[in-house]
C-alpha cells in the first residue's frame, strides 16, 4: 500500500483519487471546493486541511487542477509543496499546464533534489471514473518505472512520452486534436441532418467509415445517440468550454513558440471564444455545434429541444 497526498478534488482528481482507494491506497485529499470534499470523502479519501497535513508521510503527491498559475500556486510559497516534501516522495502533475509551467515545475522541483514527473491524462470524466485513462509520463529515465506503478490504479496505459515536459507536450498536441476532431463531428452531424439523413443511420456509417474518431464515437453532438453525450444532459458540462478554449490555446502558444501554423486550431478557438462570450463558459464543449446552426437551434439545447420534437 501507498500513501498519496491529493491537491485537487474536482471532476477528474475526485474519481481517480476514488480509484486509488479502490486499489487499497492511502490518499489524504485537499480541496477548497466543500463538495468535492463530501464527494471524495465519501470515496473513502481522508480529507486534509492543508497541504502540510497531506503531505506529512505520503510516498507521492499527486495534484489534478485547472490551470498552470494553481499548480503554480499549490507548489510555491511557505505553505506549499515544496516547503513540505522530502526526496522520498514522487511529485506528480495530473493537470493540463502551459509548457513554461511544467518546465518551471520540474527545474524549481530538481534544484531542491525532489523527484518530479509531469503525468498529464486523457480520457475524460468517463475514463477518470473508470480507470481506463490513458496517462503521458515526462521526465527523468530513472523516475518512470515508480511513476508509471504510481498511475497504474487509474490508467488503461501508462506511456512514457520522453524527458522532462513530454507528457505535457504530448497532452498538449493531443488535446488540440481532440478539438478539431470535435468540430468535424458537430460540422457532420449538422449537415447529414440537414441532408435528411437519419441520425442513428449516419452515426453508424461513421463509426465503421473513416469519419471516426474519439469525440465522434463519445461526445457526439446530437441527443439520444451516444449515452455519453452532453447533448442528452442539455450540454451540462463533461468537459467545459473554458477549460477547452484553455487547453486549445496551450497549442496556439505552443504552436508560436514552435514556429507552427495551427489554422484549424485557430478556428476552434473562435468558436469557443464565441460561446464563452455569449456567457456559456460553464457548459459542455460539443455546445460548439450551436455556432454551426443559424439562430443556434440545435436539438439537445434549451428551447431548441423541445423545438424539434
Amino acid at each position: 500500500m501507498s500513501v498519496y497526498a491529493w491537491i485537487g478534488l474536482g471532476n477528474m482528481g475526485g474519481p481517480m483519487s476514488a480509484n486509488l482507494v479502490a486499489a487499497g491506497h492511502e490518499v489524504r485529499g485537499v480541496d477548497l471546493n466543500e463538495q468535492a470534499r463530501a464527494a471524495a470523502a465519501g470515496a473513502g479519501v481522508h480529507l486534509a486541511d492543508s497541504v502540510a497535513q497531506a503531505l506529512a508521510g505520503a510516498d507521492a503527491v499527486i495534484t489534478m487542477l485547472p490551470k498552470g498559475q494553481h499548480v503554480r500556486a499549490v507548489y510555491e510559497g511557505p505553505e506549499g509543496i515544496w516547503a513540505h516534501a522530502t526526496e522520498s516522495m514522487m511529485l506528480l502533475d495530473c493537470s493540463t499546464v502551459d509548457i513554461e509551467t511544467s518546465r518551471y515545475i520540474h527545474e524549481q522541483s530538481a534544484a531542491r533534489g525532489l523527484k518530479f514527473v509531469d503525468a498529464p491524462v486523457s480520457g475524460g470524466i468517463s475514463g477518470a471514473a473508470a480507470g481506463t485513462l490513458a496517462i503521458m509520463l515526462g521526465g527523468a529515465p530513472e523516475l518512470m518505472e515508480r511513476a508509471g506503478e504510481l498511475v497504474a490504479p487509474m490508467s488503461a496505459r501508462a506511456i512514457v512520452a520522453g524527458g522532462p515536459s513530454m507528457g505535457i507536450a504530448a497532452k498538449i498536441c493531443n488535446n488540440m486534436m481532440l478539438f478539431i476532431d470535435l468540430m468535424a463531428s458537430a460540422e457532420g452531424s449538422q449537415l447529414a441532418e440537414k441532408l435528411g439523413l437519419d441520425p442513428q443511420v449516419f452515426w453508424e456509417i461513421v463509426s465503421v467509415s473513416s469519419g471516426r474518431s474519439w469525440a465522434q464515437q463519445t461526445w457526439y453532438p446530437v441527443p439520444g445517440i451516444v449515452d455519453t453525450a452532453a447533448a442528452n444532459n442539455n450540454f451540462e458540462a463533461t468537459f467545459r468550454v473554458d477549460l477547452a478554449r484553455k487547453d486549445v490555446g496551450l497549442a496556439l502558444d505552443a504552436g508560436t513558440m514552435s514556429g507552427i501554423c495551427l489554422p484549424a486550431a485557430q478556428l476552434v478557438s473562435k468558436h469557443f471564444d464565441e460561446l464563452i462570450s455569449e456567457g456559456l463558459e460553464d457548459k459542455d464543449c460539443s455546445l460548439i455545434v450551436k455556432n454551426l446552426v443559424p439562430g443556434g437551434q440545435v436539438r439537445g439545447y434549451g428551447a431548441a429541444e423541445h423545438a424539434n420534437r
